[in-house]
């Protein structure tokens, strides 16, 4: 009876992401269609672009939530120890870091499209060929290479989009987008590990190629060309001197680790839970896919919010607002996992309130933070990406030996640092009043 309880939860969940889908999908068409909306409209073919990119978003994200539960499975085909589950993401991790120093600015010297198209092939090539592999470390390799698709998202594919829309029209189609890219940790834990019972886990890779063929069909014929800098030389040294400029920008660094530090917890928390839930609480793997929905759906109620309050309240006030979510939930987490090293559902609830934060807070800080300096918005996504993914990559290991070290409530305590370290550095990025205090489109 149990059993068929959960399945039916499953369905309703999938039903009501699906009645969130269309009802993003309407907002969106509104969106590009009202010249009131936008000052900068992109043509017939608006709607097709943003929703290829996301669905090419959505590919390499599922790329990473589904197949962590499947973790399980390929260690245990390897003969590998549990300690590489969370080293897959890992790896997709620092893939995700490793050139984008280089696509920003080679995308606003030849262009964005070919750059983001070169992307969606390189993706596509790299997931084929986890069928090759012989062993864990192969495995892994090809998850570094897998997540180097990661740097086109948003040095190339959101650079596009910040370039083609004012500051309320941007800020609301990503709220917008965010909630489809969100699907994937919400439905991938629950669907990879259905998937690892019924299928070999290689054939995800299979899927994540197929809906990665669709995007690039989508965007081959819909992304418009927006870099400015088109048949400009790119040196090494001028490069140089562009990240320097930036990075000297202390707005600019404040809010780009902040995006960082605020979404660590939620990373480490998709590495590391099939380890604190399957192998640590002994929990079947549908009750490890059912626990990512209350985290997941709240950070998509988060996005919904916020694209309703987007044209009515300030985007400092947005960030100020979801603030205290973020805080109080890495708060809750943390302090109930110390007084009980098992009390992984009041974590849960913890990270859900802060994930609805995450959801009302984001969006706006990194569109401030894009435009915290003047360089051409590749140079700055591309910054921005690089700070991000060196905290990923480094917090997610960080935050896998602290689970070893002391169990869940090290781990939470290591996320609660995440939240303070956040709220430093949002402080002092909103210290000048005048920052993000206009409603008005920029």
């Amino acid at each position: 009876m149990r059993k068929y309880y959960i399945q039916a939860i499953i369905y309703y969940r999938h039903y009501d992401l699906w009645i969130k889908l269309a009802r993003f999908y309407t907002e969106l068409v509104l969106v590009m269609s009202n010249p009131s909306l936008s000052g900068k409209r992109l043509g017939r073919q608006a709607l097709l672009f943003p929703l290829c990119l996301v669905l090419y978003e959505f590919s390499t994200y599922i790329g990473n939530d589904m197949i962590q539960p499947g973790m399980l499975a390929v260690v245990e085909q390897f003969n590998a120890g549990n300690e590489w589950v969370p080293t897959s993401m890992t790896a997709y991790m620092a893939g995700g870091m490793f050139l984008q120093w280089l696509l920003g600015p080679l995308s606003d010297r030849i262009g964005r499209r070919p750059v983001m198209l070169t992307g969606v092939v390189w993706f596509i090539v790299t997931c084929l060929a986890t069928l090759l592999v012989h062993n864990i470390e192969q495995f892994i390799f090809l998850r570094f290479l897998q997540g180097v698709s990661l740097c086109f998202i948003g040095a190339v594919g959101y650079a596009a989009i910040q370039e083609s829309f004012d500051e309320a029209t941007c800020i609301k189609i990503t709220a917008l987008m965010a909630n489809v890219a969100l699907i994937a940790p919400l439905l991938g834990p629950l669907v990879g590990a259905a998937w690892v019972h019924v299928a070999p886990w290689e054939g995800m890779f299979v899927l994540f190629a197929l809906l990665s063929v669709v995007a690039f069909g989508g965007l081959f014929r819909a992304m418009p060309e927006t870099a400015t800098r088109i048949g400009e030389k790119l040196s090494l040294g001028e490069l140089g001197r562009d990240y320097a400029l930036v990075l000297k920008n202390g707005r600019f660094l404040a809010g780009a680790l902040a995006t960082g530090f605020v979404s660590l917890p939620l990373l480490a928390w998709i590495a590391q839970s099939p380890v604190i839930i399957i192998s640590g609480e002994q929990a079947s793997s549908y009750e490890y896919g059912l626990l990512q929905v209350p985290i997941f759906g709240a950070l998509i109620a988060g996005n919904l919010t916020l694209a309703r309050l987007t044209s009515r309240r300030s985007v400092r006030s947005l960030i100020i607002m979801g603030g205290w979510p973020i805080v109080a939930g890495l708060v809750l987490a943390a302090a109930a996992t110390v007084v009980s090293s098992h009390a992984y559902l009041w974590m849960t609830a913890g990270l859900s309130v802060y994930a609805f934060g995450i959801g009302v807070a984001n969006a706006g800080l990194v569109r401030l933070t894009l435009f915290a300096s003047d360089m051409s918005k590749g140079t700055v996504s591309a910054a921005m990406g690089m700070l991000q993914m060196l905290i990923f990559t480094v917090g997610i290991e960080v935050s896998k030996h602290m689970y070893l070290q002391g169990g869940n409530g090290l781990f939470s305590l290591f996320n609660l640092a995440n939240g303070v370290l956040w709220l430093v550095a949002v402080v002092f990025f909103l210290k000048d009043k005048s920052v993000g205090s206009s409603n008005q489109p920029q």
